[in-house]
């Protein structure tokens, strides 16, 4: 399985190697693709951004693309914060909420080419709390809840696709057991965390359904508990500091806090309110770091992640990954029998791989976001977003501090002003 699931993934990236390598590609092409962002795309995607911020309904955004491993467009507009009316700039700090995510996933696969695990390993071969886990089946008469034997035990590949079975915070029974557990709390460590959430019941049998939740920061947790090292020191370690990511971290302080931008929540057309509720989550040094959440990073600093990534797991004289393992996180990893996908065709026709969505055929519609088949990305609560496409050798990072998520139509006109709108009959 591993190895057919290795050739699957290797389309993008050794194909984009062997063009870089001049050697012969595997698919025909008559030529190097064109440049996508020129002169004209350029000035599009400006007018793109500019027109959100002069609506209202964003205070400031900046973008960074790169293509063929140079800069191409970088551009900001508005303010970081607009009551102090600081102009949003290139080394401005944002929370990147779920952009975390991949990040958490390139630690545990580094950990996956020292041999330390095999993602069909079951979780609780590393992790006993996860031993006994059982299947919500509802309530009976008197309000207990009916449990079940899991089918399978928890996979590692469960957590990194959304399919392991845990469940979320809700109004039923089980949601509210959740709510009650509190295993997200920031005052827990990683390990506390997987100890209450080891106790719960799962939503689904591992492997059924793909719901968004915590499996990331299962993942931190698995890090923390293979390579014996605190998280936080693993992935900085292993991929931030190789990368020169200086400014993605869990804490700012306070010599950099002046660049630390607002967060604002809309609440209708050109009207925003300033948030006051997540700043201070960044300038303590609480106990949970999460694998799921929880980083603030810089247009360059990411872009530095996105890069390596197109690059198949290298970038300057670093190697974080080796180009297979690049490749398998980029290879959907759902079988077409998982039918319930939460949230996940609101993104497109994509599958998932390793803490990204893997887009696996054009846009169907026109009302899609427009993309490139093989394309890999994920996005934040906080409406930024970033994807890499290998096809163009183009990665693009957008920073924008927008709640709700993408209530505005921002990813699709950006991604648009580059790709051009989505044509009839895709």
């Amino acid at each position: 399985m591993k190895t057919k699931l290795i050739t699957l993934a290797l389309t993008g990236v050794l194909f984009v190697q062997a063009c870089k390598e001049n050697k012969t590609p595997t698919a025909k092409v008559s030529s190097d693709p064109p440049s996508v962002v020129t002169e004209a795309v350029a000035q599009r995607i400006d007018s793109t951004l500019k027109k959100f911020v002069d609506t209202g309904n964003i205070a400031g955004v900046s973008a960074l693309i790169f293509e063929k491993d140079k800069e191409v467009y970088f551009n900001a507009f508005g303010y970081a914060d607009r009551e102090a009316r600081k102009p949003m700039a290139r080394n401005t700090i944002v929370q990147i909420y779920s952009m975390t995510k991949p990040v958490t996933g390139t630690a545990l696969m580094t950990l996956y080419e020292q041999g330390k695990f095999e993602l069909d390993d079951p979780l609780s071969k590393f992790a006993p709390e996860f031993a006994d886990m059982m299947v919500y089946e509802g309530e009976d008469a008197s309000g207990n809840p009916i449990l079940s034997e899991p089918h399978r035990p928890i996979s590692i590949r469960d957590i990194t696709r959304h399919t392991a079975g845990f469940a979320v915070p809700g109004d039923g029974p089980l949601g509210r057991m959740v709510r009650e557990a509190d295993a997200l709390n920031r005052n827990n460590t990683l390990a506390q965390m997987a100890e209450k959430m080891g106790k719960l019941p799962l939503q689904f049998q591992p492997g059924t359904q793909w719901l968004y939740g915590p499996c990331v920061d299962v993942q931190a947790f698995l890090v923390e508990r293979i390579s014996g090292v605190p998280y936080q020191a693993y992935v900085r370690e292993h991929v931030l500091d190789k990368l020169d990511m200086g400014d993605t971290r869990y804490f700012i302080p306070e010599e950099d806090r002046g660049r630390f931008a607002a967060l604002y929540r809309r609440q209708g057309e050109g009207v925003l309110e300033r948030d006051t509720l997540t700043y201070d989550n960044y300038l303590k040094k609480w106990p949970l770091t999460r694998g799921g959440s929880g980083l603030t990073s810089t247009l360059d600093d990411y872009m530095r992640f996105a890069r390596m990534l197109v690059n198949g797991g290298h970038l300057d004289s670093a190697t974080v990954l080796q180009p297979e393992t690049v490749g398998l996180m980029a290879t959907n990893h759902l079988p077409d029998s998982v039918t319930e996908r939460h949230f996940l065709p609101s993104k497109g026709q994509v599958g998932f791989g390793i803490d990204f969505a893997v887009r696996i055929a054009p846009p169907a519609t026109t009302d899609e976001n427009n993309g490139v088949v093989g394309e890999f990305f994920w996005d934040g609560a906080a409406s930024t977003l970033f994807w890499v496409d290998p096809v163009n050798e183009l990665t693009a990072v957008l920073f924008v501090q927008l709640f709700p998520y993408d209530p505005i139509g921002l990813h699709r006109g950006f991604r648009e002003a580059i790709y051009g709108p989505v044509k009839s009959g895709n």
